[in-house]
């Protein structure tokens, strides 16, 4: 295996260790024999490539063949490993500060002694956890690599997670054809949002690093936040133990009020982005994928519910509830614009980072619109 972390493996976390953990522990994906396998990859493909034009078309962004982001069909051990190569780049500032300040802290001792092994572990259980949960993913920070390719210029690269796919359309006992036309619809919306809007990635990849950058909780917290969650997973938290943290997420449980500030615009970005998302979907999916208004259900139902007690509590810790909102009030926005300004007036959305709507203007789009449709009479 590749190495992964180098010599930040000896750091905080140990990447390397993290992956072999994860994989050892990943879930088993559904059975399919070998042809099945090739057919499902072929398919996922061809459906990726045909989804550029369709997403392409109804938004109105960018020429399809204008990019070079590859399509990467990959099971659960190889999600994993690609989101760690982008977990990497984008944790290293905080790790680099937590390194620094290991030593004067409180619980410095004790955490050297425990060493980012540990903590390598821990992270592991938490990616075998979500990779059976990823159905795609346009990945776009992690930094292009001989296993995992990506566009030049550094990132970019859609990731199909084949048995996933597999799983939960056998789960919802959906058309299967339909539904991975389906998922790749949503996916290449992703795809298109930053191959068309050029300066998106930087600055989300800006927001991302001040917000990590103004961290200030010290590094035994954040063990015991990982520490809780890999816990949960495993089934060692004494049930109804609860603390004065319980239902706080990671994201809510770091937060200076710089970060505050940084957080309301993240959530909004993602809101834009994953409700766009959706969006496309539905405005595709009824001219190429003839099932859709029964998938669009079956899956609504299955997203809002999660798979069971445990999955909840592990969504609220890790803050995927909060994606969850993003997705419906997101594409709640999206819908009201457009229905209002028409889909180029939707797009001026994308001009630069000034016209992005705020978390506010998500819940009121009224707002966003006559902020940037504003005429200099009215």
């Amino acid at each position: 295996m590749t190495s992964i972390g180098g010599a930040a493996s000896s750091g905080m976390i140990d990447w390397n260790l993290a992956v072999a953990t994860a994989t050892r522990f990943v879930r088993p994906g559904p059975e399919v024999s070998r042809d099945e396998a090739r057919a499902v990859v072929a398919e996922l493909r061809k459906h990726a490539k045909a989804s550029e034009e369709h997403v392409r078309g109804f938004t109105r962004l960018g020429e399809a063949g204008t990019h070079d982001t590859p399509v990467l069909v990959v099971d659960r051990p190889g999600w994993v490993r690609a989101n760690v190569a982008g977990f990497r780049e984008l944790l290293k500032p905080l790790l680099d500060k937590m390194q620094e300040r290991r030593g004067s802290s409180p619980g410095g001792a004790v955490l050297g002694a425990v060493g980012g092994k540990v903590t390598g572990v821990e992270v592991g259980m938490l990616l075998s956890f979500m990779s059976s949960r990823v159905l795609g993913q346009y990945e776009t920070f992690a930094p292009a690599s001989r296993d995992l390719p990506g566009a030049e210029g550094g990132g970019g690269r859609l990731l199909l997670v084949a048995p996933n796919i597999v799983h939960v359309e056998r789960e919802l006992e959906v058309d299967p054809h339909d539904f991975r036309l389906w998922v790749c619809l949503h996916e290449e919306t992703h795809r298109t949002q930053f191959t068309a809007v050029p300066w998106l990635r930087d600055h989300l990849q800006g927001e991302i690093q001040s917000f990590l950058g103004e961290t200030e909780m010290d590094p035994m917290t954040v063990l015991e936040r990982i520490r809780e969650a890999a816990q949960s997973l495993a089934g060692g938290r004494p049930e109804g133990e609860r603390d004065e943290d319980d239902g706080r997420s990671l994201v809510e449980l770091v937060q200076t009020p710089a970060q505050r500030e940084i957080l309301g615009r993240l959530t909004a970005v993602m809101s834009l982005l994953e409700g766009h998302a959706d969006f496309v979907m539905d405005g595709v999916g009824p001219s190429v994928v003839p099932s859709v208004a029964e998938i669009r259900e079956k899956f609504q139902q299955r997203r809002a519910k999660g798979a069971s007690r445990l999955d909840l509590a592990l969504r609220r810790l890790l803050g995927l509830d909060a994606k969850l909102r993003q997705y419906r009030d997101g594409e709640r926005f999206v819908r009201a614009v457009v229905e209002e300004v028409g889909m180029d007036g939707f797009n001026r959305v994308w001009t630069s980072p000034n016209t992005l709507p705020t978390k506010a203007e998500i819940a009121a789009p009224g707002d966003w619109i006559a902020r940037v449709h504003r005429t200099p009479e009215s």
